[in-house]
């Protein structure tokens, strides 16, 4: 008996029925059955299920002799099912990578609950979307189970059939069937909800969920909407049958409501001339199942909507939801208005801070967008504080980071008051990245810019033969910031040309080397131990950190390269794997879609919100990666690197870069997730030629990295320092640069 039985209902989706297949079939749980049910589909879909079952055993096709819909076709595969948990999966979505697993670890720790409830993601054409609205209350059940009686807001999760496992016995217990039509899941969905006696949820995505252009039923106008009031009348049968349900009436009467009244409200769905009739629909139901105590209505417009049903015509109702998008579109232009006033008032507090002079000791600092205190700018900071404590530091933070400060940072958030009066006044300005265009630069101040990294990929005006990689971004804009910086901190002369190419502007490259790499040149095992132990690393384990970058030929940047949980692994006994999302991913859904689930499981370590990523660098013995500029960093610790450089192709071709890391590389090259286990299996990752390449590149990107980068900006640029005697002032040069070997005490 298979674990569980996945169950495809398939009509006319051979454009899309391979990727779904597939992503079941390579699951590295895999314990379980398909059962593909051919709902007599037109197309080439019934060849693909046969050749599917063919050559894996796991797979068995059902062609129906006529076409019978997508809730009998689930009949008909439920029927068949012999696992002891049942999946619903529609044959043009597909699953993530390691969903399977992470259900059936989720289900033995749970005590094989009744139902188990997990994430979904939207694809649109266009591209993935964002985490869904159950996030919140998938993320707050935890571990627990329950049951909707005591925790009624579960029954506000997504009510479709395939993002949940069923256990098979509990729904032939109660004889759960989907009926004909539309909105054949809202029925079982909450008849099964309300009679489990043990739910358990997993926050993990486990399903892309297409949003097809053209093809979808549910999007194609029409009458056919008016089935959702016979599968509620269906539900609601059903509870009349149930006495020991009175409990759950008032609060599935008000999911019905809701779930009618988001039908009404889409234009895709029901057209104007249908409208009338539907609200009349809904009134009528209302008024046959409202209970005697009423039922919780819902804040807000919901709750207006639902208690017009009681008195008001369409007429009516649609007169009042007129006036209120009147009202909301009247508001909205009220609060530009004032929103525009009060940027009004800030620019004229910082047009005239900006005639006071200039504060000779006051430097202001900021990092990844106003994040917190972390990389360059933070190391250029503390070594000020200590050989330049005349400088002042004020960090610029936004709202959302102010907590994660360290104690005694000075700081101010974006827009205020006192911001507008620190950046008017400070001399030193220092960034990783660019500074506001709205923000002006004074005549005798300095911006040091430190960039964040060595660059691998097309960066600034070569992005401009990239037109992908570029969406979303306004170059000439980027350069015109670009025009303020007085120095480009640089970590070797490869970074030197690429900046100087990347950034055709009036700056002086600085050779200063990075930094706050200061702390990985000769760094000792002490403070790595440090780390190690804070993140609960066991003892003696060889800590693999696997830092991947994003991709612009693919929307939002994230792309599964393969399977944390089957690398873990595959590294074996005795290895902790580490992972470290690319900044821009942190707040996005690659943590979703598994990453969350497996660090709380303890398969993997989650470091992404370590705020100095030096430590988790120290804390590891070899860095996995693919295209992050990481590797010029983590070439200083003299420990092994390996590329994983599967899609190396595409990422050179959608986002360019400046030479090829496959034929340039800091270490081993795996082409594929074989390559990439074989070299950890073999020990090949730290071989002699690993040695001999690492070093190499060392000595061709990092020849300024000797430890000292952070005092040697210090001195040159803030103390006026050359060698014991004073700098000239900084200025821009019009036609001559200063050159860099002037600038630094070697």
């Amino acid at each position: 008996m298979p674990r569980f039985s996945i169950i495809v209902p398939v009509y006319k989706v051979q454009g899309f029925l391979r990727e779904c297949l597939d992503s079941v079939l390579g699951q590295s749980h895999g314990d379980f059955e398909v059962i593909a049910v051919d709902d007599r589909s037109p197309d080439g879909s019934g060849a693909i299920l046969d050749e599917y079952a063919a050559r894996d055993d796991r797979v068995r096709v059902l062609h129906l002799p006529e076409n019978v819909g997508l809730g009998r076709a689930r009949n008909a595969g439920l029927a068949q099912a012999a696992g002891d948990y049942v999946l619903f999966l529609d044959s043009d979505d597909h699953y993530t990578p390691g969903l399977l697993a992470a259900v059936a670890a989720r289900l033995a720790a749970t005590g094989d609950p009744d139902i188990l409830v997990f994430d979904h993601v939207r694809t649109h054409w266009w591209g993935r979307g964002g985490r869904s609205e159950a996030a919140d209350l998938l993320a707050a059940a935890g571990l627990e189970t329950f049951g909707i009686r005591r925790s009624p807001q579960y029954l506000n999760l997504f009510l479709v059939a395939w993002n949940k496992a069923y256990r098979r016995s509990f729904l032939q217990e109660h004889g759960l069937q989907y009926a004909a039509g539309l909105y054949e899941d809202a029925p079982v969905t909450y008849r099964s909800m309300v009679l489990a006696e043990r739910i358990a949820c997993l926050d993990r995505i486990g399903v892309e969920y297409r949003q097809r252009r053209q093809g979808a039923i549910t999007k194609t106008p029409g009458r056919r909407h008016f089935d959702i009031f016979g599968q509620y009348e269906g539900l609601f049968a059903f509870l009349e049958q149930r006495p020991d349900l009175d409990w759950a009436r008032p609060l599935l009467l008000e999911r019905a409501l809701d779930h009618m009244l988001f039908v009404l409200a889409r234009e895709d769905r029901v057209p104007p001339a249908d409208r009338g009739d539907f609200y009349r629909e809904i009134r009528s139901f209302h008024r046959r199942h409202l209970p005697e105590g009423g039922f919780p209505l819902p804040d807000g417009w919901r709750g207006v909507e639902m208690r017009l049903l009681a008195s008001a015509p369409y007429a009516s109702y649609a007169a009042a939801r007129g006036l209120r998008e009147l009202r909301a579109a009247t508001l909205g232009g009220q609060r530009k208005v004032a929103a525009k006033a009060s940027e009004t008032a800030r620019r004229a507090w910082y047009a005239t801070q900006s005639k006071r002079p200039l504060d000779p000791h006051l430097a202001v600092y900021s990092a990844t967008h106003h994040r917190g205190v972390s990389g360059d700018p933070a190391a250029i900071h503390a070594k000020a504080r200590e050989i330049a404590p005349h400088i002042r530091g004020v960090w610029v933070v936004r709202e959302d980071a102010v907590d994660t400060l360290p104690p005694g940072i000075d700081h101010v958030t974006p827009g205020s008051r006192r911001y507008h009066e620190v950046m008017a006044r400070a001399t030193y300005w220092v960034n990783n990245v660019n500074w506001p265009g709205t923000l002006a630069k004074r005549p005798g101040s300095v911006h040091i810019h430190t960039h964040q990294g060595t660059p691998l990929k097309y960066m600034g005006a070569d992005l401009l033969t990239k037109p992908g990689a570029r969406h979303g971004f306004d170059v000439p804009q980027m350069l015109r910031r670009a025009d303020r910086w007085d120095y480009s901190l640089v970590a070797g002369l490869h970074a030197e040309r690429a900046w100087e190419r990347a950034y055709p502007c009036r700056f002086t490259s600085l050779r200063t080397g990075s930094p706050r790499n200061d702390v990985l040149v000769g760094a000792g095992e002490e403070r790595g131990r440090a780390v190690r132990e804070r993140l609960g690393v066991p003892a003696g384990d060889t800590v693999v950190l696997y830092a991947p970058t994003r991709r612009d030929y693919r929307r939002g940047g994230h792309v599964d390269r393969f399977d944390l949980a089957r690398f873990a692994e595959d590294l074996g006994p005795g290895h902790t794997l580490v992972v470290r999302l690319h900044p821009s991913l942190a707040g996005g859904i690659a943590r979703g879609l598994g990453l969350s689930d497996l660090h709380r499981r303890g398969v993997l370590l989650d470091a992404t919100d370590e705020p100095h990523v030096e430590d988790v660098m120290l804390a590891s013995d070899v860095l996995v990666t693919d295209y992050s500029a990481l590797m010029f960093d983590y070439a200083l610790l003299d420990r092994p690197i390996v590329v994983h450089a599967d899609d190396w192709g595409a990422f050179a071709a959608s986002r360019g870069a400046y030479f090829d890391i496959t034929a340039d590389a800091p270490g081993h090259v795996s082409r594929s997730y074989r390559e990439l286990t074989w070299l950890f299996t073999s020990g090949t990752w730290r071989d002699a030629e690993a040695a001999r390449l690492r070093s190499g590149f060392r000595e061709r990107y990092c020849e300024f990295e000797d430890g000292r980068a952070a005092e040697r900006v210090v001195r040159l640029v803030m103390l006026g320092e050359r060698g014991g005697a004073l700098l000239p002032a900084a200025r821009r040069t019009e036609g001559v640069r200063i050159r860099p070997e002037a600038l630094i005490d070697r």
